[in-house]
């Protein structure tokens, strides 16, 4: 094996890239004031015996800077929609309107924005333990390809390259993170 060891750094990079699609899934359902789409993006209905995302039960639009609504389709989900937004955490009460529901976005204090800085924090905390995860793994294939006969130089190549990768990855959170928090505190 010494010599064809070639460590799958496409399957790392995608595992990497998850992480961070998974922050940035997180990121945009933290409210900062302004309305949009994707803060319903985690709210899930029960609808016809299972949970459904929100937006598979009506159209989510952004009429106006703050404010969302949601065009239920079926009339006898309307309140099963109002009920899961009400429950969601969001801090957002529901205003119905026939099979509209408008969600009217508060203006943010200052404590809740530094509430939510810290949630921002959390969340790319945990992209950066998940990217470390995957981090640790490559390591761990490389010293079993070095148990199994690899070069030393090559073993340090293959560390060097998921390193590098780590690095990137983390500097990614670290940039997206600094964004959302500088957003979060935009009054």
């Amino acid at each position: 094996m010494s010599d064809d060891f070639i460590l799958d750094t496409d399957d790392l990079t995608r595992r990497m890239e998850g992480a961070m699609s998974n922050l940035r899934t997180e990121f945009a359902s933290l409210r900062t004031g302004r309305a949009s789409a994707s803060m319903l993006e985690p709210v899930q209905v029960e609808a016809y015996g299972q949970m459904t995302p929100i937006n598979q039960v009506g159209t989510v639009n952004v009429p106006e800077p703050r404010m969302v609504t949601v065009n239920v389709w079926d009339k006898s989900m309307v309140n099963k929609v109002e009920k899961a937004i009400r429950e969601s955490g969001l801090g957002i009460n529901p205003q119905l309107n026939g099979t509209i529901i408008m969600l009217p976005i508060p203006e943010l204090n200052e404590e809740r924005r530094r509430e939510l800085g810290k949630v921002a924090g959390q969340y790319a905390e945990n992209a950066r333990v998940s990217i470390r995860n995957v981090r640790r793994d490559g390591m761990d294939r490389i010293k079993k390809a070095k148990a199994d006969g690899l070069s030393e130089d090559d073993q340090k190549f293959w560390e060097q390259e998921v390193q590098e990768m780590t690095d990137k990855y983390i500097k990614q959170v670290d940039d997206a993170l600094e964004h959302k928090q500088a957003e979060i505190m935009q009054v």
